[in-house]
């Protein structure tokens, strides 16, 4: 009998139970009896990619990224173009301050489509878009965005309240009421939801990271409430813009605006008489009055198609972020 024998392990077993000084034999014999009997079981770690999309879930998303990325820059631009272009002064000059009201305001059309529209949609965009990135970084990216629109906004604000306040007709004050049309009520419901939104955000979603583990479920839970908030915001801000380029292309271009229609499909369109007034008096209808309806027009457009785009993207269920997690799978050899 060898010593790897059942037999002498049992005995030998039994001897070091009752007192006696023999050591157990080696393992090795006694778990090779074992693994013939009960098989290996062997484990390995993977990572299970929860944010895994089909083929055509990831080209409906790249689709939609690039559309988005392509209204956000072409609104931007646009905006920029329109002021520039159209609301300049005769001596070339586009943006003043305090001492030219007329030209202050055109810094609000363009720093609140700045901090509203473009720099909030990329903020939101973050989310979606940087899928390689921890999740800190993703939320300190999306804080980014939200602190460059803060100041575009509140110079935006300051500028259309100064314009409608300083405003002068050949000398003389005639200021313009402030907060009397759907626009400005609009505008200020989406700045205070913004204002709202970015304080709880900041503080729930960075400040509470100092007590991840004992905070995780309250901020686990507000974040559909934020993401709801923020989309919303967003949606009225989109309204809200729409609702001020209309309102001034009425003032501006009068009764030119609506004229861009004709000019463009109706053969017997007179440009000479199309402006004149009762008395058959009136300047003739430009070119650029056409092009200026048109800039308006697209760029009201684009907004709408942003208002279904971004929360398309960020609420999507299947386009949605969820980071990788390790699992552990075990495979039984024999079985």
């Amino acid at each position: 009998m060898t010593e790897d024998d059942p037999a002498n392990i049992s005995a030998t077993t039994a001897k070091a139970k009752n007192g006696g000084q023999t050591t157990l034999p080696r393992r090795r014999s006694y778990e090779s009896a074992i693994s013939s009997n009960m098989g290996v079981m062997r484990s390995r770690h993977r990572k299970h990619e929860d944010d895994s999309m089909t083929a055509g879930a990831r080209c409906c998303f790249g689709f939609l990224i690039l559309i988005a990325q392509i209204l956000l820059n072409g609104v931007m631009a646009l905006c920029l173009y329109w002021v520039i272009q159209y609301r300049s002064s005769d001596k070339g000059e586009t943006f003043a301050w305090k001492n030219n009201p007329d030209l202050e305001f055109n810094l609000h059309p363009v720093l609140m489509i700045a901090g509203f529209i473009y720099f909030m949609g990329q903020a939101m965009l973050m989310y979606r878009t940087c899928r390689c990135c921890r999740r800190i970084w993703n939320k300190l990216l999306h804080t980014v965005f939200h602190i460059l629109s803060i100041p575009c906004i509140a110079i935006g604000f300051i500028a259309v309240l100064d314009s409608h306040n300083l405003r002068t007709v050949e000398g003389n004050p005639a200021p313009i009421p402030n907060f009397y049309s759907l626009h400005s009520w609009i505008g200020l419901a989406a700045m205070g939801l913004f204002a709202l939104q970015f304080m709880v955000g900041f503080f729930s979603f960075l400040l509470l990271l100092c007590c991840e583990s004992a905070t995780a479920s309250f901020r686990a839970s507000l974040v559909p409430i934020h993401s709801t908030f923020g989309i919303s915001t967003f949606v009225l801000a989109v309204a809200a813009a729409c609702a001020g380029l209309t309102e001034k292309a009425f003032f501006s271009l009068s009764l030119a605006y609506n004229k861009w229609v004709p000019y463009l499909f109706d053969p017997t369109f007179n440009k000479s008489t199309a402006l004149a007034g009762l008395n058959n008096v009136g300047p003739a209808y430009d070119e650029k009055y056409f092009e200026e309806s048109l800039v308006i027009n697209v760029m009201g457009a684009a907004l709408i198609l942003l208002a279904v785009v971004i929360p398309l993207i960020v609420s999507y269920p299947k386009f949605r972020y969820r980071p990788q997690r390790i699992v552990t799978v075990t495979h039984d050899r024999y079985g």
